[in-house]
C-alpha cells in the first residue's frame, strides 16, 4: 500500500465511527424527551427484550460498565415507576430487574432518530446484506470475548440453515417449527437458546455456505 493511504478497514471504522457519533447523539435526544439519561435508556431497552428480567450484574456485563454504576442507574428507574426490582428465587443475595409494561413506548414520529431515517434509503437488499454483516462482525465479537453472549438466531439450537434452498425463506425456526428468509435473522430474540459448540460451528457454516445442517458429516 502506498505510504499515506488510508486501508480499506481504517475507512470502515472510520464510516461506521460517524454513523456511531449520530445515533448516540440521536440516543441522548431521545432520551432527554422521555426524562432519561442515555444510560438509562439502555437498560430499558435491554430489560423490554427481557421479560424475565435480568440480574444487575448481567446489565453491567452487558453494557460494560460497573455494577455499582448499573445500580444507580436502576434505582433512578424504579423511582420513575419504569422498572421494578425483586430478589432472585435462585439467590437471594441477587437482584432481578424487570421493565413494567409501557416502560418504553414507540416515540412519536417527529422525534424518531435520524440513524434510522438513514437507513430507510437503503433498498431492501441493502438493509439485508447490511444485517448479514452485523451479524457476522457481532457473532465475530462475541466470539473473542469483547461483548457479552448475544441471542443471534445464527447462535441458537433452534436454527436450521439453509434447509428450504428452494424458497424465499430458506432458514426454519424449530421453536415455531416455521422457515424465514435472511430479512427476518434477529439479533436479540427472547427465546433464544445457545447450542452446543460443535452444532453452532457447524450451523454457522452452513449458514455461510448456503447448505443444509443436515448435510454436514
Amino acid at each position: 500500500m502506498e505510504k499515506g493511504v488510508v486501508s480499506l478497514r481504517e475507512r470502515l471504522l472510520d464510516g461506521l465511527d460517524r454513523f456511531a457519533l449520530v445515533m448516540r447523539s440521536d440516543a441522548r435526544r431521545d432520551a432527554a424527551l422521555r426524562g432519561l439519561n442515555p444510560a438509562q435508556k439502555t437498560i430499558l431497552r435491554l430489560l423490554a427484550a427481557r421479560p424475565a428480567g435480568l440480574r444487575v450484574r448481567a446489565i453491567a456485563e452487558h453494557l460494560g460498565v460497573r455494577q455499582p454504576t448499573v445500580t444507580d442507574s436502576v434505582i433512578a428507574l424504579e423511582r420513575k415507576g419504569l422498572v421494578r426490582r425483586q430478589r432472585d428465587p435462585a439467590d437471594a443475595r441477587a437482584t432481578i430487574v424487570t421493565a413494567l409494561p409501557g416502560a418504553l413506548a414507540e416515540p412519536a414520529a417527529e422525534t424518531r432518530s435520524k440513524a434510522a431515517a438513514a437507513l430507510t434509503n437503503l433498498s431492501e437488499a441493502e438493509q439485508i446484506a447490511l444485517l448479514k454483516t452485523l451479524i457476522k462482525l457481532i457473532r465475530s465479537l462475541q466470539l473473542s470475548n469483547a461483548i457479552p453472549p448475544q441471542r443471534l438466531c445464527v447462535t441458537c439450537k433452534y436454527f436450521r440453515p439453509n434447509v428450504h434452498p428452494e424458497l424465499d425463506t430458506p432458514h426454519h425456526c424449530a421453536y415455531v417449527n416455521a422457515p424465514f428468509g435472511d430479512r427476518a435473522l434477529r439479533l436479540d430474540c427472547t427465546e433464544h437458546e445457545p447450542a452446543p459448540p460443535p452444532e453452532a460451528a457447524r450451523n454457522w457454516e452452513a449458514y455461510l455456505g448456503g447448505i443444509t445442517s443436515g448435510d454436514q458429516a
